[in-house]
């Protein structure tokens, strides 16, 4: 009697045939998730449908819904993919050691600036008037703070055990967010600038 191969499944199927089918789903889940992200910059929520991503992602609209069964399931997914993408380029810019202040403090604005931003912001106005909605983003909304959080913190060389300084920390965050949400009409970039120049030499003063 012949010996079964532990590498294939009943119906002959091979762990290596299996690869390039991983492979596939995994590229088709990573075009939607940036797909999805545009479409929400672009269109908003109100125009932005399962269809109409699966549109711009080149896939069926039936498979948009295996990997995603709701629309909900498909945005917070997108977000909170290319926020975590986001978030691994801002650590590999200074990947041996704290870079300036200046330098620190404008790619932490940069994070509030762009698609990514405009697609989180659509999620939250979306989140305010959809209650199936709004529990997702209010979870993913932490998780992305605290995260952005620690990368500040590092990039910062920030010593959190002295009083005020995970404040001041925090309150570069919220300065950046808000520079985000001035960026969303109008292009306001020689102001923003002049503002990150002076929290720079802010936090050299108040961090040491």
């Amino acid at each position: 009697m012949g010996a079964v191969s532990t590498g294939s499944t009943a119906q002959g199927e091979t762990s290596a045939d299996r690869r390039p089918k991983q492979d596939r789903s995994r590229a088709t889940r990573q075009r939607l998730l940036a797909a999805a992200v545009a479409c929400l910059a672009e269109h908003g929520w109100a125009g932005s449908t399962v269809a109409v991503v699966a549109e711009r992602a080149g896939v069926s609209r039936g498979a948009a819904q295996h990997h995603f069964p709701t629309r909900e399931d498909l945005f917070t997914a997108a977000v909170e993919y290319v926020a975590e993408e986001r978030s691994s380029a801002l650590r590999t810019l200074f990947p041996e050691a704290a870079p300036d202040r200046p330098a620190a403090v404008r790619a932490l604005v940069d994070l509030f600036t762009g698609p990514l931003f405009r697609a989180a912001l659509q999620l939250w106005v979306a989140a305010s008037n959809e209650e199936q909605l709004r529990g997702r983003v209010t979870e993913l909304e932490a998780r992305v703070g605290r995260e952005t959080h620690r990368i500040a913190v590092a990039l910062l060389a920030a010593d959190e055990t002295r009083p005020g300084v995970r404040e001041t920390v925090q309150g570069l965050l919220d300065m950046a967010r808000g520079l985000g949400l001035a960026n969303v009409l109008t292009d306001d970039g020689a102001r923003r600038d002049r503002v990150v120049a002076q929290w720079a030499r802010l936090l050299d003063e108040a961090l040491g």
